[in-house]
């Protein structure tokens, strides 16, 4: 049918409505200007400037003395000690992550929305709720607490304590990130896998885990980043002991309300680089294997 004779005998509402769709999505050339400059604007003041300043600060007495704010005891075991978290969370976090979506995804049981639920519930409580948690169930002077410091294994103001708050507030990253994905590819691969007589863990790793690894490094990275800057919950559970229970966000707060600008400013420039750098792998990955990724970001 030639062009014309289509466009004729199209029907009156249908041009209709055709004609306001590209009035509708046909902004004019002020209001793009206004809201791209908007959107700019909102960047800078909450984030361009809060980062400058920070920088600013840390730097503002030379680097010299931005570096020897940095050589003291505490400042050292707080940086050890808020990698030591991530390093022991992020893997652990990651297992559970993998194991998690491939139930979800690969096996049909009653309640598996209300396990969905479950997982996503740290992004609801806040995490000063979840230290407090872990200390009424941890702290000695409840029942299971009295007997672990009885045998020798304290977890409230002390490592494990602040390990297992930073796992509670970053376990659901790696999860939501693995789901969607493993939902979307099916069951196909692992079963045409087993036909061939793979065994289950053979299937897993030639087949399940080459379609979801870069999902999985995603939500590893973005799991790495708020273990890394996780205060509330490590704030109730830590104790906020000296060079014993302190991260690298709590002695921020210290240094900075005891009126020690530069040692304050310099570890948040610090924390803060660490977060760029996760942020600017995370860009990568998004920007490299977009099509991979794209599934995750359904959530």
């Amino acid at each position: 049918m030639p062009a014309d004779t289509a466009l004729a005998s199209a029907s009156p509402n249908s041009t209709g409505r055709a004609l306001r769709s590209r009035e509708v999505t046909t902004e004019p050339v002020w209001f793009r200007v206004a809201l791209v400059l908007g959107v700019l604007g909102m960047l800078t003041l909450l984030l361009f400037l809060p980062l400058y300043e920070v920088f600013r600060q840390a730097l503002g007495d030379g680097f010299a003395e931005a570096i020897a704010s940095l050589q003291n005891a505490d400042a050292r075991h707080a940086i050890y000690l808020t990698l030591l978290t991530a390093v022991v969370a992020v893997p652990m976090n990651a297992v559970f992550g993998v194991a998690a979506a491939w139930m979800i995804a690969k096996f049909d049981f009653r309640g598996k929305a209300f396990l969905i639920t479950l997982i996503d519930l740290p992004f609801s409580v806040s995490p000063v709720v979840a230290g407090l948690c872990f200390v009424l169930l941890f702290g000695s002077g409840t029942a299971f607490g009295g007997w672990l410091v009885a045998h020798g294994m304290q977890v409230v103001f002390a490592v494990p304590g602040i390990i297992l708050a930073t796992m509670f507030v970053t376990f659901p990253f790696v999860a939501r990130e693995l789901i969607p994905v493993m939902q979307e590819q099916g069951r196909a691969e692992e079963e045409a896998a087993l036909t061939l007589g793979a065994s289950g863990w053979r299937a897993f790793r030639t087949v399940t885990l080459p379609n979801i690894k870069w999902a999985l490094l995603y939500g590893v990275l973005l799991c790495n980043a708020r273990a890394m800057g996780e205060f509330g919950a490590v704030a109730v559970i830590s104790g906020k002991v000296r060079g014993e229970s302190i991260t690298m966000p709590l002695m921020i707060e210290m240094s900075y309300n005891e009126y020690m600008t530069v040692a304050a400013f310099t570890m948040a420039a610090l924390l803060a680089t660490l977060g760029l750098v996760t942020l600017t792998a995370k860009s990568i990955l998004e920007w490299r294997f977009a099509d991979q990724l794209a599934a995750s970001h359904r959530h």
